[in-house]
């Protein structure tokens, strides 16, 4: 199965770079990188009604959640690729990981919202860019946390630090792009129970500032990411990691 990333950096030719990670704090899901974003593009003004979506999810955020097995560890893997793609810019990553656990009882139930749990940053590797010539780094800082909401569908959202990403690149393209420049932002991706469970971001926006000279994107303001990951148990490898009610 494959998916698609999408983050701040785009060009046109392909060529193959590595993209490193490195952070300190919590991050739940997987990664996220989740998730509905609220941010100016998607916050809706003072005073005006919430839309039928914004409806179903407030909805969605009073039921019943529960996360299992609880006290369980896990890992998300990356399945196909993830994109990151800001304006004109796009990097793709190949290899994507995090772990984290799952709150031990009663700590995995909430009768009425969602479970929060968290993981280690995710890592990106076998990266490449559009542009020749040109290198690609990624630091993830800051705490990081994943929230579980049960629903139809489940979901995951990723929430992230102010500046709890920058990426930046070098070589004939020297952007620095960071992730939720002015305060932490919540991302929200969907779960879906199986053997193993699935965490999918789909075009998943994502606020960003873009900094730096010529190719780099500087008026974009979102990024937007795509990827699925695969969560296993490694506490028990024959159970299966499932949000419900």
């Amino acid at each position: 199965m494959q998916r698609s990333v999408y983050f701040p950096v785009y060009f046109p030719h392909i060529r193959r770079r590595t993209l490193r990670t490195a952070g300190t704090g919590a991050v739940a899901a997987a990664l996220g990188l989740a998730f509905g974003v609220t941010s100016p593009a998607t916050a809706q003004p003072a005073g005006t009604p919430p839309t039928p979506a914004a409806a179903a999810a407030a909805a969605a955020a009073a039921a019943a959640t529960t996360v299992a097995p609880a006290g369980h560890g896990f890992t998300a893997t990356l399945t196909g690729e993830a994109t990151f793609k800001a304006g004109s810019v796009t990097v793709t990553c190949t290899t994507s990981a995090s772990s984290g656990q799952v709150p031990a009882a009663p700590g995995n139930h909430n009768e009425a919202g969602p479970v929060t749990s968290s993981a280690t940053p995710a890592t990106y590797e076998s990266c490449t860019t559009s542009m020749p010539g040109v290198d690609a780094t990624v630091t993830t800082t800051g705490t990081w946390g994943v929230i579980m909401q049960n629903g139809s569908p489940a979901t995951a959202g990723l929430t992230i630090p102010s500046g709890g990403v920058v990426l930046k690149t070098t070589g004939l393209a020297s952007c620095t792009v960071t992730t939720a420049p002015d305060s932490a932002v919540t991302v929200n991706g969907t779960w879906t129970n199986g053997a193993p469970s699935t965490l999918t971001f789909t075009n998943a926006e994502v606020p960003v500032k873009v900094e730096g000279g010529f190719g780099c994107p500087t008026n974009a303001t979102t990024s937007a990411f795509n990827a699925t990951y695969e969560i296993t148990d490694t506490t028990d490898p024959a159970s299966q990691i499932t949000v419900t009610g």
